[in-house]
């Protein structure tokens, strides 16, 4: 590590105390971060929104962590110690190995991820107090709804369609196999469920392996979902591991025809990166809509 540097610095939360060593990990698109050792032994991890609205977005993460950590029989969150301004300071995880690897922790992480669903919430759409709605960078009006497929298509599918298409990443081809979907949202969303408590950006990035094979959660975008939309986002990005699923169901089985809807959930993160990014993310939203409709 770095030397110390000097106890309670201006940049940090005085309510931390005394600081004994600091230790930058690096930056990405939202600032930078690093580990920090206080006085009394804790360990931190230290990140910065140094960017425009990092404050709502520090405390909308601290209430998400929160809200998950609040699920009993959960996958475990970081503490959080402090979230002041742009600064968010969470317990720090000792972090080894691939969290898709497989061990023992896949079968433990499938049955809390379930449990973590089960715990609920008031409406689709609902966040945690405190925080706000958000797909990564971008920022969708939600209005809290006892429909599942009303909040999936009017107030995901197709604000994100309409944000793809001004930014020029979305062929017309591809918006119009997603607008169809949209449009047959009751008849192909499934049966009703409640809303389940979802992470909400639930990808292999935001999961990380402790030392001791546990599973943590990390940067949630919390909100009152389906189920089943954070198991696909999972599967995008590198797929589910049968011993998660298998776990998963144990606890609280999937409904009839999920396989066939994952597509139709992948569609949200897909339309969410077209927005942003561009690319190959376009043409594959049209594709999930092809293949789920």
């Amino acid at each position: 590590m770095t030397p110390p540097q000097p106890s309670q610095p201006s940049d940090l939360p005085a309510s931390l105390g005394e600081v004994v060593e600091r230790r930058r990990l690096g930056g990405g698109d939202i600032g930078a971060s690093e580990e920090v050792r206080l006085a009394d032994g804790r360990r931190l991890f230290v990140k910065r929104y140094d960017r425009e609205r990092g404050e709502e977005m520090v405390a909308s993460e601290a209430a998400g962590l929160r809200w998950l950590a609040a699920a009993e029989g959960g996958p475990p969150v970081p503490e959080v110690v402090a979230a002041q301004g742009r600064v968010l300071a969470l317990e720090l995880v000792d972090v080894a190995g691939s969290p898709a690897a497989g061990d023992a922790g896949l079968e433990a992480l499938g049955a809390e991820l379930a449990a973590l669903h089960d715990a609920g919430a008031d409406a689709f759409g609902d966040v945690p107090e405190g925080a706000s709605p958000h797909l990564g960078s971008l920022r969708v009006p939600v209005e809290p709804t006892a429909s599942w497929p009303g909040f999936w298509a009017e107030q995901r599918v197709l604000p994100l369609v309409r944000l793809a298409v001004d930014a020029g990443r979305l062929h017309p081809r591809d918006q119009t196999a997603v607008e169809a979907a949209a449009r047959r949202a009751e008849e192909l969303m499934g049966p009703p469920e409640p809303p389940s408590r979802c992470h909400g950006d639930l990808w292999w990035g935001n999961v990380v392996r402790a030392r001791d094979g546990h599973r943590w959660l990390l940067d949630p975008s919390a909100l009152g979902g389906h189920r089943e939309a954070d198991l696909a986002l999972l599967d995008l990005f590198g797929g589910v591991p049968p011993r998660v699923l298998a776990a998963y169901e144990e606890v609280h089985p999937l409904a009839d025809g999920w396989r066939e809807r994952v597509g139709l959930h992948q569609l949200v993160p897909l339309l969410a990166h077209a927005a942003m990014f561009g690319g190959a993310y376009g043409p594959a939203a049209g594709e999930a809509a092809r293949s789920g409709a």
